[in-house]
């Protein structure tokens, strides 16, 4: 599947505030998400990304 920046992703595990839902803020080698709960940042490689990702939302 294809992400973009701006896209709204669920991941497999919730994060520590209660929040599935992360929105891509940057696509690459890395991907960069932001928690849409408590605005938390999170860089990781992209092999892990695809991996910890459930399933993209359609909106918020």
């Amino acid at each position: 599947m294809e992400y973009n920046r701006g896209d709204i992703i669920e991941m497999k595990k919730q994060h520590p505030c209660g929040n599935k839902k992360w929105e891509i803020t940057r696509v690459g080698v890395d991907f960069k998400f932001k928690c849409l709960g408590c605005d938390h940042i999170l860089v990781v490689p992209r092999e892990k990304a695809l991996k910890m990702i459930k399933r993209k939302c359609e909106n918020r």
